[in-house]
């Protein structure tokens, strides 16, 4: 594709409608403000060198317009000295470079529409490339600000989870403890409960045995009491 032909392409380009269209617009705005660039810059160069041709076309008009007011004096002399031959002959003269520099006037003006044209391409192309990195721009901010936002809910949704996670933490304390004293409240209970009761009839048992054997006892000795007073 020639210089021209790209950069009117580029011209008439919808950006909004490539970004919208394109699965990474960062990426498309990069490549899109890459070709302005360098289209820019291949414009440029094409824009120095018509420039160049047209001073050299100029120089050129310059000078046969100085050949042809010459071959005019020559023509006047000769007639002034009666030589009208030598007159037609520089006339003649004349004719031939006055093409030339009719045809040299062609090309400066055809030279002059391209500069226009092409100065007025170069501005449009200015105005979409100032145009592409003002939405590069944009984008960046949006991404920027859109990467922010990602940020600060992913620290709000692990914030939540923190506190999720210490509440379960909590809870599970909480029953661990309630648990530890359910248990506090069964030590020593895990005696049957016919056995204790029958650990408990024995000594029952040896206290009422105890007793018993006192009253027999003191009743002995009574009895041996008894039987010295009779004596």
């Amino acid at each position: 594709m020639g210089i021209f032909s790209r950069m009117s392409d580029i011209i008439n380009s919808n950006i909004n409608s490539m970004l919208d269209s394109a699965e990474d617009p960062q990426k498309m705005i990069r490549l899109i403000i890459q070709e302005m660039e360098d289209t820019l810059v291949e414009v440029r160069s094409s824009s120095a060198r018509v420039l160049a041709d047209r001073k050299a076309a100029l120089r050129r008009s310059e000078q046969l317009q100085l050949e042809v007011d010459s071959w005019e004096q020559k023509a006047r002399l000769a007639l002034a000295k009666g030589r009208e031959d030598l007159a037609r002959a520089a006339l003649q003269e004349k004719h031939v470079i006055e093409e030339e520099l009719s045809l040299v006037d062609v090309e400066l003006k055809a030279l002059d529409e391209h500069i226009v044209h092409l100065g007025d391409e170069v501005a449009q192309l200015q105005h979409k490339l100032d145009d592409a990195k003002a939405k590069q721009q944009a984008l960046i901010m949006r991404s920027q600000t859109v990467e922010s936002r990602i940020k600060v809910k992913r620290q709000m949704q692990r914030d939540a989870l923190d506190k999720a996670f210490s509440r379960f933490e909590h809870f599970e304390r909480r029953m661990d403890t309630l648990e530890s004293q359910l248990e506090s409240m069964d030590i020593g209970r895990d005696v049957p409960p016919d056995l204790a009761a029958e650990i408990d009839a024995l000594q029952e048992d040896e206290r009422i045995s105890d007793e018993l054997q006192r009253l027999k006892n003191e009743l002995s000795g009574q009895a041996g009491k008894a039987a010295s007073e009779k004596a």
